[in-house]
């Protein structure tokens, strides 16, 4: 597509202001793979944002089509979380329209608002008040359009569907799409209220995964599945190690293969062939000889080496005066928790398709972040970042691991290279390989106690993890969090990693808690409930406990319960564990595991507990099994023959407690369940033999060596 050509497409799609016809829309779509598009829905967007923060234009969130059909441009992105339909709840309910005439347009640089990337549980609790605000906004916009077009005061209307009617006479109406004929509406209104949760109808209602019958039938596209014309399939040659430089290499046998086209610019030498198959082929005749750094850590060292590698570190929230907590201690207990490096292991792996011409890119990418590939393939090309379209469709799960990375690069610089279209898809081994692994921690803890059972001062130091959960719940006169961390310590790349941070943090912080309930003889819950002040947190636990139906003893009573309990960036989670172990070889099977959720308000109670179960599940086998072997930047642990994740057989029944709170805003829902299952199990296997395991995972071995 020439630059005169696309430049003129946006103007259709800019200040004209009028629709594109689907044959317009598919010619710059490149492929048309936008989620839930019908034709005649296109209209204004804001292309770019400056100072990077949402728009206030409701123009920019969503536009309503000749047919009456309703675009909602939403940033986010879909990757299994359930925003699809969340997102179009929330509209439908604030622009008085049905919930099926809406399609969503999901993570378009061209269509939708600027946005940092769909992570941290955050895009129903940031992107959904100005997503409101517009539907809100453009209602009563609407509203006082019909009242011009009817001749009659806007009191005397009601609005059902997109239909505005007289009240007192239906037959006198007007639909939305007369109103606006397709075209941008050039009117505003400040202060218009969204609706009280009192007057939903839409949202807070549970409602089916909209994306359900197109995943299950296979029509569903992913990165993986793009097809333009002319593609090559791209392999490129990767180290054995990190770290690793490449000596000589000799690609003659690779160039001579019928169909191949070999690329060797700098440091990327990739072979390129219209058969993914043999394009394998070709790359495996490539002989290459690397220098492989000395390995100095694996995982059986890592952590002796994490606290050598420590700084000093700072203090991350603190309260009191910790002398002070120290004198009114009556007994103080130590305690050092460790985790291992895990994998995001997503079902899809990363894949991105990349068409370079004439200076203008687009990009179908599988990734969380597609304004952060659009920086990347700006710079990694030197082009204006508004001549860079990214495209995301589905995406195959991510965990906070798709972003933009060097296969990003790797894509676009082989089809300007090449000048034809280019996808680029890992392979597991490559996934495995090139992943920002959560990073191995270690948390170091001293806590005090009075002789009621209460806590008097609580030490927290918390290397190489994030600071997210760490902020003590429980109420505590004297504490101190610190963080210790530095940069370049890790063999290969670390990152996000579902509910970053919080996992190692609450693992260690609820594993200490039911350490210190026994030492000062009380049953886990009862301790718990005797240190807490905080209502919500008293709530979700008593919710927990109550739904559990088990009665606490003081650990441990061989019946094998544990419990776990965090305020997840305002999201409280309290998870109940029931497990049995087999003394003979370590193994764990998790019977039953109870989860209670305050989220504040509730977008789709259905959507919502399948995102507990997911994290749940998840989150059972990074506390059991999952765990990344390396040595140096020699990463051993390539395929899922050797990275043990949740199957079917080891997934409990899960019961969930959603806790409405409508007088919060929506909060996050995805991340806060996973956060507790480590420390749910941890304790629940020490309620059941006695041993405590204060790695993860806790593997059969650990847990027999602790029990032995």
């Amino acid at each position: 597509m020439n630059k005169e050509k696309i430049s003129q497409e946006k103007d259709n799609v800019g200040s004209a202001g009028e629709p594109l016809s689907r044959r317009d829309f598919l010619k710059i779509s490149g492929s048309g793979l936008f989620i839930f598009i019908a034709p005649g829905t296109f209209g204004v967007m804001a292309l770019e944002q400056p100072g990077r923060g949402y728009p206030t234009d409701f123009n920019a969130y969503l536009k309503i089509g000749e047919d009456g059909r309703v675009s909602l441009f939403c940033s986010k992105i879909e990757m299994g979380q359930g925003i699809i339909t969340s997102m179009a709840q929330m509209l439908a309910e604030e622009l008085d329209v049905s919930l099926d005439a809406i399609d969503m347009v999901m993570g378009d640089t061209m269509l939708c608002p600027w946005d940092s990337g769909t992570t941290g549980s955050r895009s129903t609790k940031f992107y959904g008040p100005p997503l409101r605000k517009a539907g809100a906004e453009a209602r009563a916009i609407l509203l006082q359009m019909a009242s011009e077009e009817l001749n009659i005061a806007s009191e005397g209307l009601v609005i059902k569907n997109g239909i505005v009617s007289d009240n007192t006479d239906a037959a006198r109406k007007v639909s939305y799409a007369e109103l606006v004929k397709g075209k941008r509406i050039n009117r505003q209104l400040s202060g218009v209220p969204i609706k009280t949760v009192s007057e939903h109808t839409v949202s807070g209602q549970p409602m089916l995964r909209r994306d359900a019958r197109l995943k299950v039938t296979g029509e569903a596209k992913f990165a993986g599945d793009i097809r333009l014309p002319g593609m090559l399939y791209a392999k490129v040659l990767r180290p054995p190690s990190h770290g690793a430089t490449l000596v000589s290499v000799d690609v003659s046998k690779a160039d001579s293969t019928s169909g191949a086209i070999v690329i060797q610019e700098d440091n990327l030498i990739a072979v390129l062939h219209e058969n993914p198959v043999l394009a394998q082929n070709a790359l495996e005749l490539v002989v290459a000889k690397w220098a492989v750094p000395e390995a100095k850590v694996n995982n059986h060292s890592i952590f002796d080496y994490l606290k050598k590698a420590a700084p000093e570190g700072s203090t991350y929230v603190e309260k009191g005066d910790l002398p002070d907590g120290h004198a009114a201690a009556r007994q103080s207990v130590e305690s050092e928790f460790y985790t291992h490096y895990v994998g995001h292991a997503p079902i899809e792996p990363y894949a991105v398709v990349a068409t370079v011409e004439d200076g203008h890119v687009t990009v179908w990418a599988s990734t969380q972040a597609p304004f952060r590939v659009r920086a990347t393939v700006a710079e990694t090309l030197e082009v204006p970042e508004e001549n860079v379209r990214v495209i995301t469709p589905f995406v195959g799960g991510g965990f906070g691991g798709k972003k933009s990375g060097q296969q990003i690069s790797e894509a676009v610089r082989l089809s300007r290279i090449t000048g034809r279209p280019v996808q680029l898809a890992w392979t597991r081994n490559e996934d495995f390989f090139y992943d920002a692994f959560r990073p191995a921690a270690v948390v170091q803890m001293k806590s005090g106690l009075d002789a009621e059972g209460h806590m008097t001062f609580w030490e927290c130091d918390l290397l190489f993890t994030g600071s997210r959960s760490s902020e003590p719940i429980y109420n505590i006169p004297h504490f101190q969090v610190k963080t210790r961390s530095a940069s370049g310590v890790h063999p290969f790349e670390t990152g996000a990693w579902r509910g970053p941070g919080s996992n190692t943090n609450v693992f260690a912080m609820e594993s200490h808690t039911d350490i210190l309930a026994q030492a000062a003889g009380m049953d886990p819950l009862v301790f718990r409930l005797n240190n807490l002040s905080d209502e919500r947190m008293i709530r979700v636990l008593n919710a927990a406990a109550d739904k559990c139906g088990h009665r606490f003893t003081k650990g441990p009573s061989g019946m094998g319960f544990g419990i776990s309990c965090t305020n997840y960036l305002n999201t409280y989670v309290a998870t109940i564990a029931q497990v049995t172990v087999n003394k003979s070889n370590g193994k764990v099977k998790v019977k039953r595991v109870v989860c209670a959720q305050d989220m504040g308000e509730i977008i789709n109670p259905q959507g919502a507990k399948l995102q507990i179960e997911g994290g749940i599940t998840m989150g059972l086998s990074a506390a059991l099994s999952e765990e990344i072997e390396f040595s140096g930047g020699t990463v051993h642990t390539d395929n899922f023959g050797s990275y043990q994740i949740t199957r079917f057989a080891d997934a409990p029944p899960v019961d969930i407690v959603l806790i409405d709170n409508p007088e919060i805003p929506p909060q996050g829902c995805g991340e806060p369940a996973i956060t507790t299952i480590g420390a749910a199990l941890a304790n629940a296997i020490f309620d059941a033999v006695g041993a405590r395991v204060y790695t993860l995972p806790m593997t059969p071995d650990r847990i027999l060596s602790a029990m032995g």
